[in-house]
C-alpha cells in the first residue's frame, strides 16, 4: 500500500506526472524508515521559484528559493546526535506534515549536476519526508544518519547516490 497524498499543483510544469513520482519517493521513505506508508498522510505543494522563495522568507527568513521546504505536524527530532528521531506510531500521529517543491530549483539543479530530473525530484522528496519524520542534518551525526537513510532508499529505487 501507498501513502495519502494530498496534492496542490500551483505550477502546471509539475502536471506530467508528479502524482506518480511524490506517491513512489514518499512511499519508499516511508518504508525505509521502517514504517508502514498506508497509515500516513502528506501534502504537498508543487510550485515555482517565486512562491518557494516567498515561503522560505516566511518560515526561514530567507529571501531565495530554495528546492524543498517540510514542515512536521509534530517535533520529532533525536535528543542524542546520530540516533534515529521519534518516528510517528500509526492513526494518532497519522497526518505527517507538509513539503514544498520548486520545479524551477529542481531543474536547473538537476541540469547542473547532469542527473535526470525525474531522479533529483524523488531525491527531493525523499529527503523532505525524512524531515517530516523528525531526521535532519545540523548535526553531523544526524547529517550522516539522514544522507546514509536517504542512499539505501534511492538505492532500492535504482538511483545513484546524490552525495558521491
Amino acid at each position: 500500500m501507498s501513502v495519502a497524498l494530498d496534492i496542490l499543483i500551483e505550477d502546471d510544469r509539475w502536471d506530467s506526472g508528479v502524482e506518480a513520482l511524490a506517491t513512489r519517493a514518499v512511499t519508499a521513505a516511508l518504508t525505509g524508515a521502517g514504517l508502514d506508508p498506508s497509515e500516513f498522510e502528506v501534502s504537498l505543494l508543487a510550485c515555482d521559484d517565486a512562491r518557494i522563495a516567498a515561503l522560505n522568507a516566511d518560515f526561514r527568513q530567507k529571501g531565495s528559493p530554495t528546492n524543498v521546504l517540510s514542515w512536521p505536524s509534530d517535533e520529532r527530532g533525536a535528543e542524542v546526535e546520530g540516533t534515529r528521531p521519534d518516528l510517528p506510531h500509526g492513526p494518532m500521529d497519522a497526518e505527517l506534515g507538509d513539503i514544498a517543491i520548486s520545479y524551477d530549483t529542481c531543474a536547473r539543479e538537476a541540469a547542473e549536476a547532469g542527473k535526470p530530473f525525474e531522479a533529483h525530484v524523488t531525491h527531493l522528496l525523499v529527503h523532505g519526508t525524512l524531515h517530516l519524520l523528525g531526521y535532519d542534518h545540523i548535526r553531523d551525526g544526524d547529517a550522516a544518519l539522514m544522507e546514509g537513510l536517504e542512499t539505501e532508499i534511492l538505492g532500492k529505487l535504482d538511483i545513484p547516490d546524490p552525495y558521491s
